[in-house]
């Protein structure tokens, strides 16, 4: 019996030494959660972490439009008597100041104008769209043209003076006022090429021929874009740099064109005087929409930008005169070289 008895105990005891202790109310084994610890819940999710979103920067400030003065009006008022008196001659001095002054007061914005000496350059592009070829040269006569383009602003000013209403505001749901607020250096849109005309004669300018608007943003050197050949990014608004709408002119200096003009590639389309019909030596038929229907504008807007080659200096894009206005065209003026 008491062998039987060892037997047992030293049954157990081997038993007991294999399986370690049996498991205690509330415990568990600390080898095993440390290991469960180390690889995960096994049912719990990863959580996602997403990236801190990188702030967008402001757009540079804009260059600082030069102050012009106003050129001195001549009297034409003739002089009633060759014999008036001293007093006589000073009251009618500061009448004429006074004349003088009220007219440079009612006188159109005065404007910061980029001269264009007269020249060849080539004007289109061999391998491009249909529309935008091929390559000729163009001889220029000298011209000016708007540093920026007209802004919302002066554009207020035409309208309040001349007591003009656009296309815009007499039939559609939205026009230059509703996106000019706080705005004013930005440049105007939602106006039409009569629009756009309007304003030019207003201030004694007139709209860029096409050929005018090319070489003043290509140069004659032939480049792809105001700066040079390749794509920057950084030199325009344009839908690569996330804004979604206009900026302030001036803006992006290093985006400007050989002669110093500034924003002719993205910000705002721009309408030129010119109607939209094909180039000598192009089909009549290379574009659909070729025809004297439809009036020329360049230079891309602020949702164009490098696919397509829509902000090239050569890209040519067109619409109805009369009824065409959006968001992102707007213009700048330009006049025969005085």
């Amino acid at each position: 019996m008491k062998k039987l008895l060892l037997l047992v105990t030293l049954l157990l005891s081997a038993f007991v030494a294999a399986c370690g202790p049996p498991p205690q109310a509330g415990g568990g084994d600390a080898g095993g959660q440390a290991a469960a610890t180390a690889a995960g819940p096994a049912n719990t999710p990863t959580p996602v972490v997403l990236a801190t979103p990188t702030p967008k920067p402001a757009p540079p400030t804009p260059t600082p439009r030069a102050t012009p003065t106003v050129a001195p009006i001549e009297s034409v008022t003739e002089e009633a008597d060759s014999e008036a008196t001293t007093e006589g001659t000073s009251e009618a001095e500061a009448t004429t100041e006074t004349a003088v002054t009220e007219e440079a007061a009612a006188a159109p914005i005065p404007e910061d104008m980029v001269l264009i000496d007269a020249g060849p350059f080539t004007m289109g592009q061999n391998g491009s769209k249909p529309k935008n070829g091929p390559a000729h040269e163009v001889d220029v006569p000298a011209f000016e043209i708007d540093r920026f383009e007209v802004t919302n602003d002066e554009f207020a000013r035409f309208v309040e003076e001349a007591g003009y209403q656009t296309y815009a505001e007499q039939n559609s749901s939205k026009n230059w006022k509703d996106v000019a607020e706080g705005k004013g250096n930005h440049p105007v849109v939602y106006v039409t090429w009569d629009d756009a005309k309007a304003y030019c004669e207003w201030a004694g300018k007139r709209l860029p021929t096409e050929a005018e608007w090319e070489k003043a943003a290509r140069g004659d050197d032939g480049r792809v874009y105001p700066w040079g050949n390749d794509f920057v990014p950084e030199n325009g608004n344009f839908y690569e740099g996330g804004i979604r709408g206009t900026t302030a002119v001036g803006s992006f200096g290093a985006g400007a064109s050989p002669y110093g003009v500034e924003d002719m590639a993205g910000n705002v389309r721009e309408w030129t005087a010119d109607d939209f019909v094909a180039y000598p030596g192009a089909a009549a038929d290379a574009d659909p929409f070729f025809g004297s229907e439809n009036k020329v504008n360049r230079g891309g807007g602020w949702f164009d930008g490098e696919d397509g080659e829509l902000v090239t200096t050569y890209n040519r894009n067109a619409g109805p005169p009369a009824t065409s206005a959006n968001d992102d065209i707007g213009f700048r003026c330009a006049r025969d070289a005085k």
